[in-house]
């Protein structure tokens, strides 16, 4: 298929898309005033909040595989969030999903019994259900969002700085 056959209303908003994420064409970009953007923890640390809060928003509604994802990510930005801020790591050492977990153990964050089983979690069952036949169930959901909220929490009262947390999340 030779790109000129691409459906126009695809290839117009991949265009858009490309010159929103470069900032070009459309004045000063709004972005997300919750994201604390004064340190890279901060930033990790509020996206985690983010995320949490929109597994709030849309619990109960059915949206298990969203949520499932969502709390992989506030769970991976919590313990990214932690590593920068305590251990000297630099954003650009967090290259794919499962680095945040050896960190954990690595910093004694976490035991090594809990990230190893934090990390199978993820291998096993965030990618059946995410690129996988399997259909998440709500009991999933559900627990994901516990254990999600248990992390960012705990995560949050190990850094010393504390006041960045912008979640509704009980610690």
């Amino acid at each position: 298929m030779s790109r000129e056959s691409d459906p126009q209303a695809i290839t117009d908003a991949l265009i858009a898309a490309v010159d929103a994420f470069n900032e070009e064409g459309y004045g000063v970009p709004t972005r997300e005033d919750a994201i604390d953007p004064d340190a890279d923890w901060k930033t990790q640390l509020t996206k985690a909040c983010r995320l949490l809060s929109a597994v709030d928003t849309i619990a109960d509604q059915g949206f298990c595989t969203a949520t499932i994802e969502l709390c992989f990510g506030a769970t991976e930005r919590s313990i990214e969030a932690y590593a920068l801020a305590e251990g000297g790591d630099e954003l650009v050492d967090f290259h794919d999903h499962t680095t945040c977990y050896d960190r954990a153990t690595d910093l004694g964050l976490l035991s090594t019994t809990t990230t190893r089983k934090l990390r199978q979690l993820y291998d096993t069952n965030r990618t059946d259900s995410y690129y996988g036949g399997r259909r998440p169930t709500e009991r999933q959901a559900d627990t994901m969002q516990q254990l999600a909220q248990s992390v960012h929490g705990y995560v949050t009262n190990q850094i010393r700085e504390g006041g960045v947390c912008v979640c509704d999340t009980p610690h």
